[in-house]
């Protein structure tokens, strides 16, 4: 059975940091590849700054292009929403039944795991690998058996920042993948 990671995101844009993650846990023994699952609209995030999902998509699908472990994915556009990973996860098992998912999430989110929607099927089904996130101590581990915490190498770089400088004008160079930063200087978003 192939064991897949899940990396969900927003991806806007898609950048650097993400990309050393998902390679990253791509190439541990035990994960066969890494998909790069785009929500289309975060609750907690602001919708006006927030590119169309389709070109969200389609800049992760050119940031990925040509490794073989790595792959967009846009499940969650077919779900409703907001959508929740127990429902997200419960649509790739149906579609994908030889396949075991495994989740990928920042530190920074375990203190909340419990409260979320489902929460108590989602921890007894399914694995979850945390990475490291600056400023954020691991909560306790005992109540959460099925997470392992993960020394990841993790860049600070933020998507906010990489907008803030489209804003400006200035350059993204080395922030986001050539092709990405070609995409979003043809499509022009966030120019001011």
């Amino acid at each position: 059975m192939p064991r897949i990671g899940l990396l969900f995101g927003s991806f806007n844009p898609v950048h650097t940091g993400h990309l050393i993650l998902a390679e990253y846990f791509a190439d541990r023994p035990d994960l066969d590849e890494v998909w790069l699952v785009v929500t289309p609209h975060n609750p907690f995030k602001n919708a006006a700054d927030l590119l169309p999902e389709a070109l969200r998509l389609h800049l992760v699908q050119l940031a990925v292009a040509g490794n073989p472990r790595l792959r967009a994915s846009d499940a969650e556009f077919a779900l409703p929403r907001p959508s929740y990973t127990s429902t997200t996860l419960d649509f790739l098992r149906r579609q994908h039944p030889a396949a075991v998912f495994v989740l990928l999430l920042g530190t920074d989110n375990l203190a909340g795991l419990p409260r979320w929607h489902d929460a108590p099927r989602l921890l007894a089904e399914t694995d979850i690998y945390a990475y490291p996130r600056p400023d954020t101590a691991s909560p306790d581990l005992s109540a959460l058996p099925r997470v392992e915490v993960v020394e990841a190498p993790t860049l600070d770089i933020s998507a906010t920042y990489i907008r803030q400088n489209l804003r400006l004008g200035r350059s993204i160079r080395y922030l986001v993948p050539d092709a990405v930063a070609a995409e979003l200087a043809r499509t022009g978003y966030w120019k001011s």
